[in-house]
């Protein structure tokens, strides 16, 4: 008797658990699809880029000097009037152009000039290179905006849940065997069974290097991110309150992700210091250069040039290794380095996030991180195309073919308590399911074509 009636609270829970991972499935399937596609296109970045503007990238002659970062600045504003530029990335390759950001006409541009003879060989408006477009694709899918960066959130949060309950769904409940569990069966092609082992084997093997994936790409997200790097500066597990050589910390309400460009992770809330005016002549970027590599900053790295009279030069690096991150700020007149956060100075919070961070992005260990980052995208591919065979296969006509509710209550309340608390832990997912659960209360349950088609 009470084998019974624990193996019908676990088939319960079972169908409970299966319930919650259909309908998250179901909806969140086609986001995770645009992620996948253009996350594992944003990975080859540099080979794909480096293909499709190489006339832009680099020169077609090593020439014996180059020009000094100011007077390729300064050719390029008169050349182009009504040009700003904001900053330049300084690298330590003789074959690589000079990358300028420029502001044009109140236009944000890209401007890419040959170190040896000043010329412009290329220009770009910020938002339509090709990175640009599949960044903006993977972080605000198709809509833009909050909104769109609230979705992906919402389904890279979404997709934990799912990684956890397929993980419970596939656990094997009987006899262990290794076809249908470890490896798929292919005896049936076409067949029901064929599409779900097609879905649950592969989910199995890329399971942890898919949540690797999303979560270190939550620290990104608008809302869970913000909670992120709150809880990093409460707990100083992110950098030091305040790098500063010889005046007090900054009061001011400017972080440098609004001032400087290629600034890693973990300093774009740092507070930005002010120059001291005083009857000095401001610095020349060469000469912010030459501090640079006084301090041992590891090229490639951007130099963004001050904002007014008080403004600061900052100099940042998140461009390869993160261990070779840098963000300085240096005083425009004086050349005295305000601010200097590197790597070793993060905590360990920064640490783990600014090498999942390189992971994400492909860069952490090389073309090897690429291919990892491509396989796990296309199985997230594999695993939605799968389901939604494996859906189609077992839908009856006229109702969406969901798993049928279960009938124990407790069992029902149990389960959405700990789908609550996923809730508390990333707020989008408890909004969404108070949504579904008032939709479910005050809507479906009332209106009996809906009852039916969501076997309520």
């Amino acid at each position: 008797m009470v084998s019974s009636t624990r193996s019908r609270l676990l088939s319960s829970l079972y169908q409970s658990v299966w319930r919650w991972h259909f309908y998250a499935g179901i909806i969140f399937a086609p986001f995770l699809i645009v992620l996948a596609v253009s996350g594992s296109v944003y990975l080859f970045k540099p080979q794909i880029e480096g293909y499709l503007y190489k006339e832009m990238l680099t020169v077609s002659e090593v020439g014996a000097a180059a020009m000094f970062a100011d007077d390729i600045i300064a050719k390029t504003e008169r050349a182009y009037p009504g040009t700003s530029i904001t900053s330049v990335v300084i690298s330590n390759d003789p074959r690589e152009t000079i990358k300028l950001s420029a502001n044009r006409d109140g236009v944000a541009k890209i401007m890419y000039a040959d170190p040896y003879t000043g010329q412009i060989v290329g220009m770009m408006n910020s938002d339509k290179t090709f990175a640009s477009f599949f960044k903006k694709m993977h972080s605000e899918l198709v809509v833009g905006g909050t909104w769109g960066n609230r979705l992906v959130e919402l389904a890279a949060c979404w997709a934990l849940i799912l990684v956890v309950t397929g993980l419970y769904l596939w656990w094997p409940r009987n006899r262990f065997q290794i076809w249908g569990t470890m490896l798929p069966r292919f005896n049936k092609p076409g067949s029901r069974l064929f599409w779900r082992d097609l879905h649950a084997v592969p989910a199995f093997w890329l399971s942890l290097f898919i949540v690797i994936l999303i979560v270190s790409g939550l620290p990104w997200s608008g809302i869970l991110g913000g909670q992120i790097d709150r809880l990093a500066n409460v707990t100083h597990t992110n950098y030091p309150k305040y790098a500063h050589s010889f005046m007090p910390g900054p009061e001011s309400v400017t972080v440098t992700k609004d001032i400087a460009e290629d600034v890693p992770w973990a300093s774009e809330n740092l507070p930005v210091p002010e120059s001291a005016v005083g009857g000095y002549m401001k610095l020349k970027v060469q000469e912010i250069k030459g501090i640079a590599d006084k301090q041992n900053v590891a090229p490639p790295y951007t130099i963004s040039l001050p904002r007014g009279e008080r403004g600061v030069y900052t100099i940042a690096t998140s461009h390869s290794r993160p261990g070779d991150d840098a963000t300085l700020h240096v005083d425009q007149y004086s050349g005295a380095v305000l601010t200097d956060i590197r790597y070793d100075n993060y905590g360990l919070m920064a640490k783990g996030i600014t090498m999942g961070i390189a992971l994400h992005e492909g860069r952490l260990f090389g073309l090897a991180n690429q291919l990892l980052g491509l396989i796990t995208a296309l199985g997230v591919i594999l695993l939605a195309v799968s389901s939604f065979f494996m859906w189609r296969k077992r839908k009856p006509d006229g109702k969406l073919g969901a798993p049928p509710r279960v009938k124990d209550r407790r069992i029902t309340v149990g389960v959405l308590v700990i789908m609550l608390v996923c809730g508390a832990i990333m707020p989008l997912v408890g909004l969404s399911i108070i949504v579904v659960v008032l939709l479910d209360w005050l809507i479906i349950r009332h209106i009996k074509p809906l009852r039916a088609w969501f076997s309520v």
